[in-house]
């Protein structure tokens, strides 16, 4: 094994793992550094892959499948008698899918000369980097470059200590051997609603507790009001303006105290899920006598290329400004990769997706129209309802819309915003048009197929303009 590379990662999560196969691909030596041990051994992929994205969409999809068939399938005709589930065989089911795509990375690694440092990297001065195994044995090596994508962990708050079995973090929520029948979740963000809904959905009362005042606040307001409205017809309960003083394990029960508009409140759940967002992972990740620049909330400093205060030392992720989002991550570790050969590379922040895989999805990109607004532009919005579209209807499953917000002087698109149906697809067509920096018309010129969910962005766009065909004009002011 070597010791010296042209480039080592920190980290080998979505950005880490991608930045070490694009640069093997340009030619140069790496090796990648990742300290994960998952329930099979050490595993590549990071939290996204393990304890993240992936796993926590495996037991949605279950979920999903599992309600339809309570609820949906009689719609279609179709006679189900005593409908159950085996929360072990989804689990299992899981665990394969993780295993299956961790494992590929590995073999990803060995397809392209990747070398993978099982152990804990740090970066010391001079770009050496040092990994320290699980056994405690340390090794420094030289680098060339580093790239720093060490992710995120889950915040862990005073007042809700967790024990791993009653009050639990994200990662503890998706190992639950038994639904609980009464299961609190502090935090209405992304993580807080998808896994408050895999829950729901397998019998649990949910009740979520968040202590801003508004529900999805970076989400346009319009379709925020529309999730709150679904959310709600879904036996979620949510608590907004509710702070939490104190959570405490009384037996197999855990008691929480909070305070909304109302006053002091209490409730008791048999689990408690702490979703109340991440924390950069820097922990023992900087060497001493590093010149190296900090930003807000422990973040690293960097320039538009990933560029940190050393030379020849990038940081992408988690770790940095933007969204913490493993597809950026990912764009960003391509980004930093194509520099440090030569290239030139950059990346559109304005054209990041979000998605949050509750059902129906709700999936946005570009500015909400209050954004807009406050950035100074004269906007005009469309909308157009799935209840109207024929592909929506016929799979019964036509709650939501789409809305499309531009810009009145230059006619470019400036974000679309999605509540529906597959919206986490539909979306990326929205991301390729702001890309391009595509107009309203552009797309209204656009023949899209039909049937399709896809025809109400179509609808949307040319409502923006009032020219929607399947939905009535505009009232003019």
């Amino acid at each position: 094994m070597a010791n010296s590379y042209d480039l080592i990662v920190i980290g080998g999560g979505p950005g880490g793992y991608a930045a070490a196969i694009k640069a093997a691909q340009l030619g140069m030596s790496v090796a990648c550094i990742e300290k994960r041990v998952g329930k099979k051994g050490p595993a590549l992929g990071g939290t996204c892959l393990n304890v993240g994205c992936i796993p926590s969409k495996a037991l949605l999809d279950s979920s999903h499948k599992y309600t339809e068939a309570q609820h949906d399938f009689a719609t279609h005709g179709i006679g189900v008698e005593k409908v159950s589930f085996d929360l072990v065989k989804m689990m299992d089911r899981k665990d394969k899918i993780v295993t299956q795509l961790t494992g590929g990375i590995e073999q990803l690694f060995k397809a392209n000369g990747v070398t993978w440092l099982q152990g804990h990297g740090k970066l010391l001065a001079g770009k050496k980097v040092q990994v320290k195994d699980t056994d405690g044995n340390e090794k420094t090596y030289d680098a060339k470059n580093v790239i720093l994508a060490s992710g995120s962990e889950p915040i862990d708050i005073p007042v809700a200590p967790q024990d791993g079995t009653h009050i639990v973090s994200s990662t503890g929520a998706l190992e639950f051997s038994e639904v609980p029948k009464r299961l609190g979740v502090i935090g209405a963000g992304i993580i807080g609603l998808e896994l408050g809904s895999v829950w729901s959905r397998l019998g649990a009362q949910v009740t979520v507790i968040e202590a801003q005042e508004a529900l999805l606040p970076m989400v346009d307001g319009q379709v925020r009001k529309e999730v709150q409205k679904l959310l709600k017809k879904q036996n979620l309960t949510i608590h907004l303006g509710a702070k939490v003083s104190k959570a405490k394990v009384d037996g197999d029960v855990v008691k929480v105290a909070y305070t909304d508009a109302k006053g002091e409140q209490t409730a008791e759940f048999d689990k408690l899920i702490v979703a109340v967002g991440r924390k950069v992972n820097t922990d023992n990740l900087f060497g001493e006598g590093l010149e190296l620049t900090m930003a807000e909330r422990g973040m690293v400093q960097v320039d538009e290329s990933c560029r940190t205060s050393i030379d020849g030392v990038y940081a992408i992720g988690d770790l940095v400004r933007g969204p913490w989002l493993a597809h950026k991550a990912t764009e960003e570790g391509i980004v930093a990769v194509e520099v440090i050969a030569g290239h030139k590379a950059a990346m559109n922040y304005d054209a990041i997706p979000s998605v949050i895989y509750i059902h129906p999805e709700v999936a946005w990109v570009g500015l909400t129209e209050e954004a807009a607004k406050e950035n100074g532009y004269d906007v005009k919005t469309g909308s157009f309802s799935f209840a109207a579209n024929g592909r929506a209807l016929a799979a019964n499953d036509s709650n939501g819309s789409v809305k499309v917000v531009s810009d009145v002087k230059t006619d470019r698109i400036l974000g679309v915003h999605i509540v529906g149906p597959q919206a986490s697809e539909i979306i990326m067509q929205a991301v390729i048009a702001i890309e391009f920096a595509a107009s309203t018309e552009d797309l209204q010129l656009v023949c899209f197929g039909h049937p399709s969910l896809s025809e109400s962005l179509h609808e949307a766009v040319l409502a923006v303009d009032n020219k929607a065909i399947h939905a009535a004009p505009k009232r003019k002011r």
